[in-house]
């Protein structure tokens, strides 16, 4: 699925010459959490968030003063940037300009890596500069939530099919088992080997589950034994 599949379109804008206070009406207006912001021709400049307004001197929540110490090893940058964000009246002043976005053809796949990796919450989706939808981390789970009945059960294959689907699968994997540690008998998983973590049995349980045809998985997997001499 691409963008333009999930997004939102009736996405509301904010304009970089509003007021903090103007800004913050909004978000509350509209029950929202951040908003893109596009100038007069409508092209997205900045976004901004809850985040954005949270430490504000006018409802008493700046920025807890820095020890003596700790300021002097803070850059005189970062601490220009924090009194800005504390003081200034103006949304352009305040919002994030460096942008994460998509496109409406973009995956979904490769937006949720984006927000993964940039630990954001949304994504605004342009056409030729401009904002034509939203996709948020609500979006996807609205995907999820979307999808149809599990129909791999119902899958009929044979055993040595479903056991090379799993060596397959579990081959992508650095924490894959060797080959003969992997048994399929009428549907059944017997997987056999070492496991250094819980997260590694975890993996590879999955793994074979999530196969079609796998009707149940039996987990042999132990840690490496220790020598008693």
């Amino acid at each position: 699925m691409r963008a333009i599949d999930v997004m939102a379109t009736a996405v509301v804008l904010a304009r970089p010459d509003m007021t903090i206070q103007e800004t913050a009406k909004m978000l509350a207006d509209h029950r929202i959490s951040g908003m893109p912001v596009v100038d007069r021709d409508g092209k997205l400049v900045g976004m901004v968030t809850e985040g954005d307004l949270l430490h504000r001197t006018e409802i008493g929540t700046g920025m807890k003063r820095r020890g003596r110490l700790s300021e002097f090893f803070t850059s005189t940058r970062e601490l220009a940037s924090e009194y800005v964000k504390e003081h200034s009246r103006r949304l352009s002043e305040v919002m994030t300009t460096d942008v994460v976005t998509a496109t409406e053809e973009t995956p979904l796949a490769e937006i949720a890596e984006l927000m993964d990796r940039h630990r954001i919450r949304r994504v605004p989706v342009l056409r030729d500069g401009k904002v034509t939808g939203l996709v948020s981390r609500a979006s996807l789970i609205r995907v999820l939530a979307s999808v149809g009945p599990d129909l791999r059960n119902s899958i009929t294959r044979s055993d040595s099919e479903i056991r090379q689907a799993i060596l397959t699968e579990l081959g992508r994997n650095r924490w894959a088992l060797q080959p003969q540690n992997v048994i399929v008998t009428n549907g059944v998983a017997h997987l056999w080997g070492v496991i250094k973590s819980e997260d590694e049995r975890e993996a590879i349980r999955i793994a074979a589950e999530n196969i079609p045809g796998v009707r149940e998985v039996k987990c042999h997997l132990d840690y490496p034994s220790i020598p008693l001499y």
